[in-house]
C-alpha cells in the first residue's frame, strides 16, 4: 500500500511528510484491518508533522478520522464483519483497568493509546484499529461528510460538555475551524445562543450562515457576557481575552491538545466570580458514541474541503495558512 510518514518533523513548508510504499498491515488479535475511504485533517496531524507533538514512534502515518470499511478480522473479534462500515478515531486503546478507566474517564488512562501518534494512522490506503474502539457508522452519510465528525465533532462535543453551559446559555467559540462549526451546530439545536470570535473572514461568514448570533474578530469583545467559552484556536494568549469576557460562574474550556503559553492572568479581571478555567484531554467512548447519535439527530453536518490523499502535505499546508473554512478530508484516489 502506500502511506504518508512523519520522516522530518518540521515546519509544514519544509514537507515533513513522506509517500512512502510499504506491506499493508495486518490485524491483530481483537483488531480489524480498515480499508481507508476517506480521512479528516486535524490540527493534531499538523502538530504531529510539524513536531509541537513529538512522534510516539519514527515514521507514523498520521490521520485520525477515519472512514472505511472492514477488510480484515483478527482472532477473537466478534460482531464485525468483512463489508462493515468503520470509523476509526484518535483514542485507540486504554488498558481498561487502571482507575481513570474504571470510573469512567478512559480519556484520562496513561496507558492510553492514540491513532496517527503512537500507531499508524489513516493518511494510507489501509489502517488498523482495536475492534472495541472503532465506531459503528450510519450509512445515510457519505464519507468525505463523516469522516470530520470523528475527531472534530467528537472532541468539539466533549469541550461542549465541558463548559457545563446552563440550557439556554450563551456560548462563545474563540476559532472557528473543522471542530467548532460542529459544536456550534449541536449548541444551536440545543437552545444556546452561540458567538464566534474568530481572525478568518471566510469563518465568520459561515458562523453566520449556520445560524450564530455574532461573529467577530478572535480578540473582540462579544456582544453580551458569556455563561461558556470553548477555545479552539491554538493560541494562549486568547486564554485571558476570553476569561474577560465570561459572565459570573462562567467556564472557559481549552479543547486543543497543543497551546502556545498563556500570559500571566489577572484574578479580579479574569478569574474572580468563581470562573473557571478547564482544559480538555481526548474524550470517552461513550463521549463518542453520543456525539454521533446527536449529530444525527440534530443533522449536523461538517463543511467540507476534499482532497487527493496523495495530496496529503497540501492539505496540510492548506490547514495552517487558514486557506479553507470547515475542514479538509483526505480521499483515497490510489
Amino acid at each position: 500500500m502506500r502511506a504518508w510518514v512523519v520522516d522530518r518533523p518540521g515546519p509544514v513548508e519544509r514537507e515533513p511528510l513522506t509517500f512512502v510504499e510499504r506491506p499493508a498491515p495486518v490485524p491483530g488479535p481483537g483488531e480489524l484491518l480498515v480499508h481507508v475511504r476517506a480521512c479528516g485533517v486535524c490540527r493534531t496531524d499538523l502538530h504531529v508533522a510539524e513536531g509541537d507533538l513529538p512522534v510516539r514512534r519514527p515514521g507514523v502515518t498520521p490521520g485520525h478520522e477515519v472512514v472505511g470499511v472492514v477488510a480484515g478480522i483478527g482472532g477473537g473479534v466478534s460482531g464485525w464483519a468483512s463489508g462493515d462500515r468503520a470509523g476509526v478515531a484518535w483514542l485507540r486503546r486504554t488498558d481498561g483497568t487502571c482507575r481513570y478507566c474504571v470510573r469512567g474517564a478512559e480519556n484520562l488512562c496513561p496507558a492510553s493509546e492514540y491513532t496517527g501518534w503512537d500507531a499508524d494512522g489513516g493518511y494510507a490506503e489501509y489502517t488498523t484499529v482495536p475492534a472495541a474502539f472503532a465506531y459503528r457508522l450510519p450509512e445515510a452519510v457519505d464519507d468525505v461528510a463523516l469522516a470530520p465528525l470523528l475527531c472534530a465533532g467528537i472532541i468539539g462535543y466533549r469541550a461542549l460538555l465541558r463548559t457545563s453551559l446552563p440550557p439556554g446559555g450563551r456560548l462563545g467559540l474563540y476559532g472557528f475551524g473543522g471542530s467548532a462549526h460542529l459544536c456550534a451546530q449541536v449548541a444551536l439545536a440545543q437552545g444556546a445562543t452561540v458567538h464566534v470570535l474568530t481572525r478568518d473572514e471566510a469563518s465568520r461568514g459561515l458562523a453566520l450562515q449556520l445560524g450564530c448570533s455574532s461573529a467577530g474578530g478572535a480578540y473582540d469583545a462579544p456582544p453580551e457576557p458569556l455563561d461558556g467559552a470553548i477555545l479552539f484556536a491554538p493560541a494562549g494568549d486568547l486564554v485571558p481575552v476570553a476569561l474577560r469576557a465570561l459572565d459570573r460562574g462562567g467556564v472557559l474550556a481549552v479543547a486543543g491538545i497543543h497551546l502556545s503559553d498563556v500570559p500571566a492572568l489577572r484574578y479580579e479581571s479574569e478569574l474572580f466570580y468563581e470562573k473557571e478555567l478547564r482544559s480538555v484531554t481526548s474524550n470517552t467512548r461513550e463521549n463518542g458514541r453520543e456525539f454521533l447519535d446527536l449529530a444525527a439527530r440534530y443533522g449536523v453536518r461538517a463543511t467540507t474541503h476534499p482532497y487527493p490523499l496523495s495530496e496529503a502535505q497540501r492539505a496540510l499546508g492548506d490547514l495552517k495558512a487558514g486557506r479553507f473554512d470547515g475542514a479538509a478530508v483526505l480521499v483515497n484516489d490510489l
